[in-house]
C-alpha cells in the first residue's frame, strides 16, 4: 500500500493506530472537539477485536462473544448516545460430561451440585469443602492456582467446573500457575443467574460495527494499513500518536517478546433455528478440546424471534499459545511477562507525543466499558497537559 500525502505541515492533530474501541472512542472524543484524526488499521476491517460478521443474516462475533456491561453510568449514556442497546443478560451454562451447571457460582450451581435448596445447606457445604483445603494446607498460603480454588470454593466445584476449563485456557496444569490468578470468585448465595453485577448490560442493535460506525462517523480512516510499514511517512503528517498495538512491537521488542494466549474458532452454520438454546456453553472437562461453544443468534434474537431465523451460526472456541502471525488475546500474567511489561511501560511513559491505550499497549486485560472510559479520560488529559505546556 502506498501512502502518498503532503508532509509539509501536519495534516493531523491524531494518528490513531488501531480502529478498536480505545482508537475509536479517543477518535470520537476528539473529533467532537474540533480535532483531525486520521484512523488506521492493519485489518481489512474496522473495530478490532469486537468486530462482527454478517453469516446467514446473524451478527457474528468473529473474535469471540462480546457483552458490554458497566455501572458507570456516564459510560452507559456515551455508548447509548451512539447506538441502542438491547436487553440481552449473560447467563453462560457450564457443560460437565453432559451434565449442566449455571455461572457464576449461585444457588441453582450449588443445587446443581448437591442437592441443596437453601443458603445455609450451601453455605455449610461450602464451608465443609474449604475446611477440607484449609487443613491441607496446615496454615501456609497457597502456593498455586489449584491450592487457592479449593480455599475459596471447595473440591467439588473446582474439580468440575474450574480444573479443566483454566487448563485448558491457559495451557497450563492448575498446580502451575500462580495463586493470585483466582484470588476472587463470585459467589452469590442467591438463584441468581446473571454472571455480572453490573447496573447496564447489553448488546448493540444491530451489532458492535454500529457502535464502531458510530464513533468514527467523521474521521478519516484507512485500514490494510500497518503502521510500521509506513510510520516515518504517517508520523510526518500527524501531530501526535495515539498507539493502541502490542506495546514490545512498538519498541521493535527491545527487551525480548511479550508472551500472549490467544483464541482460534471453528466456526459452522447449523441447520437448526436453535442449536443449544444459550449464548454461552462452557466445556469444562479436560478432554474436550474447545473450552466453549457460542450460539451468535442468541446475543441479539429473544423470542419468537429465534425460530423465525431458521439457521444457527456457532463457533467452537479453542485457546492456544500465541504465535506470530496470530492475534494476541490475553496477558501471560505470570512475574517474568509482568517484570517485561513493567520496562517497556517505563520507556512509554517516557515517548514524547506518543499516547499508549487499550491491553495491547499497556499489556493489561481490560473489558469494554473501562476501555471506553479510559480513552475518553486519555484525551481530556492529553489535552489539559497540552493547555499547560
Amino acid at each position: 500500500m502506498n501512502i502518498i500525502m503532503n508532509t509539509s505541515f501536519k495534516e493531523y492533530d491524531y494518528l490513531i493506530v488501531g480502529s478498536g474501541l480505545f482508537g475509536s472512542t479517543f477518535a470520537h472524543q476528539a473529533t467532537l472537539r474540533g480535532k483531525k484524526c486520521l484512523v488506521i488499521d492493519k485489518r481489512p476491517h474496522l473495530g478490532g477485536n469486537v468486530y462482527c460478521e454478517k453469516i446467514e443474516g446473524i451478527n457474528v462475533h468473529k473474535y469471540g462473544a462480546h457483552i458490554f456491561h458497566t455501572s458507570n453510568q456516564e459510560v452507559w449514556d456515551f455508548v447509548s448516545s451512539i447506538v441502542e442497546f438491547n436487553r440481552y443478560t449473560n447467563s453462560p451454562i457450564a457443560n460437565y460430561k453432559g451434565k449442566l451447571y449455571n455461572l457464576p457460582f449461585n444457588m441453582n450451581t450449588f443445587h446443581q451440585m448437591w442437592g441443596v435448596i437453601t443458603p445455609i445447606e450451601a453455605e455449610a457445604k461450602l464451608e465443609e469443602q474449604r475446611a477440607e483445603a484449609r487443613a491441607m494446607l496446615n496454615g501456609r498460603a497457597p502456593q498455586n492456582l489449584e491450592e487457592q480454588a479449593q480455599l475459596l470454593i471447595g473440591k467439588d466445584i473446582y474439580e468440575t467446573l474450574i480444573r479443566g476449563y483454566t487448563e485448558k485456557q491457559w495451557g497450563r496444569k492448575c498446580v502451575d500457575l500462580p495463586a493470585f490468578i483466582i484470588r476472587r470468585l463470585p459467589v452469590r448465595m442467591i438463584y441468581d443467574n446473571n454472571y455480572f453485577n453490573d447496573k447496564y448490560q447489553g448488546i448493540p442493535i444491530g451489532g458492535y460495527n454500529k457502535l464502531i460506525e458510530g464513533l468514527l462517523q467523521d474521521v478519516d480512516i484507512k485500514l490494510e494499513c500497518d503502521y510500521f510499514k509506513h510510520k516515518n511517512e504517517l508520523d510526518a503528517i500527524c501531530k501526535r500518536v495515539v498507539y493502541s498495538g502490542p506495546i514490545d512491537e512498538f519498541f521493535d521488542y527491545c527487551y525480548g517478546r511479550l508472551n500472549y494466549r490467544t483464541v482460534s474458532f471453528e466456526t459452522t452454520v447449523k441447520n437448526t433455528s436453535n442449536y443449544q438454546g444459550n449464548a454461552v456453553v462452557n466445556y469444562t472437562e479436560r478432554d474436550i478440546p474447545y473450552t466453549r461453544i457460542i450460539e451468535h443468534k442468541h446475543f441479539e434474537m429473544f423470542g419468537d424471534e429465534i425460530q423465525k431465523c431458521s439457521v444457527s451460526v456457532i463457533s467452537k472456541e479453542y485457546s492456544t499459545e500465541w504465535k506470530e502471525g496470530m492475534e494476541p488475546y490475553y496477558p501471560v500474567n505470570d512475574n517474568l511477562n509482568n517484570s517485561l511489561a513493567d520496562k517497556y511501560r517505563e520507556l512509554a511513559s517516557n515517548t514524547k507525543d506518543v499516547i499508549f491505550g487499550g491491553r495491547l499497549a499497556e499489556y493489561k486485560y481490560y473489558d469494554m466499558a473501562p476501555i471506553v472510559e479510559k480513552a475518553i479520560k486519555a484525551f481530556v488529559l492529553d489535552n489539559t497537559d497540552s493547555r499547560k505546556k
